[in-house]
């Protein structure tokens, strides 16, 4: 962890110094600056170090933005975004149409009235399939995250895919309430009180994955409304 926390620290010194860098060159307010990563680490949340699941902790990513001769400064975004939504919004920020098979959305309309950008997203898909790999063991699941709830399945099948192991485990579900229980350490997939919600998340990812042209999992059973 101390590794992993002074790679941090020397990425936050390089910013600095590209940040004093613009404004000694007078560029700074006519420049579009995004902070962010691949996705969350785990410092020991859940017991794990590294990222890959599913839950909040890696599901989250840091975006820290700066444009001062456009975006309001001190906002704080509560949409959903992702970073498959970065390039249309660099674009949309440069005044730049993006190509048609793009996938994404671009979120610049969210932050700044004066650039375009789309609806905002009602939720996301997530994929991990590279199922009990040598290097990191990760089963291999997908799952839906709307502003409130989380559904996750984990197929625990890499499909022959390279770099995964070969082994298969049987299938598991996962629903979290992040309202009540934003830890994530209560699954309420199997409680009654949940069941009209759990049976719509799994329409919702049903759908996400065919707006990306994802094939389900054959034992991701086909949910009613589809």
């Amino acid at each position: 962890m101390e590794d992993y926390l002074r790679c941090v620290a020397s990425v936050d010194d390089s910013v600095g110094e590209v940040v004093d860098w613009l404004h000694e060159r007078g560029d700074f307010d006519d420049t579009l600056l995004m902070y962010a990563s691949d996705q969350g680490f785990f410092l020991g949340d859940h017991g794990w170090f590294d990222k890959r699941f599913m839950y909040e902790e890696s599901l989250r990513m840091p975006l820290v933005m700066s444009y001062p001769r456009a975006i309001a400064a001190g906002q704080t975004h509560e949409g959903i975004v992702t970073n498959v939504d970065f390039a249309q919004s660099i674009l949309a920020f440069a005044g730049v149409a993006p190509h048609e098979r793009m996938q994404g959305r671009s979120f610049a309309g969210d932050i700044a009235a004066a650039h375009p950008g789309s609806a905002p997203s009602a939720g996301m898909y997530y994929r991990y399939w590279e199922n009990d790999d040598h290097n990191h063991k990760a089963p291999a699941h997908c799952g839906y995250r709307d502003a409130r709830y989380k559904l996750i399945f984990f197929y625990n099948d890499g499909l022959g895919l390279p770099g995964t192991s070969g082994a298969q485990y049987p299938t598991d579900w996962e629903l979290y309430d992040l309202k009540s229980d934003p830890t994530e350490v209560r699954n309420v997939y199997n409680d009654p009180a949940y069941l009209e919600i759990r049976e719509r998340l799994k329409v919702d990812l049903w759908r996400a994955q065919a707006a990306v042209g994802d094939a389900p999992h054959p034992l991701q059973p086909v949910p009613d409304g589809i």
